[in-house]
């Protein structure tokens, strides 16, 4: 007969990570409210007490979660604009958000999903791209003033390169067709090919622009 092996202690560090990491899994496989805290203890093979000491509950537990994820995803996409021609900074941030969604798919379902109500919006996938439309439109603003055009619309941009990166990065999450770097391509290929020719006074076709 074999001799069950020693459970290995862990410190309260290494416990209040292994409560992330599962916690993590459990909300991005089955939603905030379907999480229980019996369910992330049992997981963890600790008793319910254990999770309520390290996050005052399912909430606490929850929002520490999501605000990991709001750091690293908005870390990887700042890394992405610090430096570079502006179509290869455009090329950078499309690849930084398409390598987290493939490399981090229990943390970009959490953020996307935006499950849990009770919390402030800036745990939200929107709210991110928010931040990193303001940092583009610094970048912008620089690039418009060379090229003579009104950098007051620099803001207007952002939100719309932005918004195009993170709406087809939600659905190449499901569809993964074509290839990343092939999804990146054609979306720099359009909103630099935009970019690149854009008109002083832009009009409209259909009704007067004032």
């Amino acid at each position: 007969m074999t001799e069950e092996k020693p459970r290995i202690r862990m410190s309260g560090a290494q416990r209040r990570e292994q409560l992330i990491t599962i916690g993590r899994e459990l909300f991005a496989e089955r939603g905030y409210d379907a999480t229980s805290v019996e369910e992330v203890a049992a997981r963890a093979k600790v008793s319910k007490p254990v999770v309520y000491e390290h996050f005052g509950g399912k909430e606490g537990l929850y929002a520490v979660v999501v605000d990991r994820e709001v750091r690293a995803l908005l870390e990887r996409i700042t890394a992405a604009l610090t430096a570079g021609h502006p179509r290869e900074l455009l090329e950078q941030a499309a690849l930084a958000l398409l390598d987290y969604i493939e490399e981090e798919p229990h943390g970009f379902q959490v953020l996307s999903a935006r499950q849990a109500p009770t919390l402030a919006p800036a745990g939200t996938f929107s709210s991110v791209m928010n931040d990193v439309a303001h940092q583009v439109e610094h970048l912008l603003g620089g690039e418009f003033r060379t090229r003579g055009l009104d950098p007051q619309f620099a803001e207007l941009y952002s939100q719309a390169l932005v918004g195009m990166v993170a709406l087809v990065g939600q659905w190449w999450r499901e569809a993964r067709e074509p290839r990343k770097e092939m999804v990146a391509a054609h979306l720099v290929n359009l909103a630099w090919n935009g970019l690149s020719n854009l008109e002083v006074r832009p009009g409209l076709i259909t009704r007067q622009v004032r």
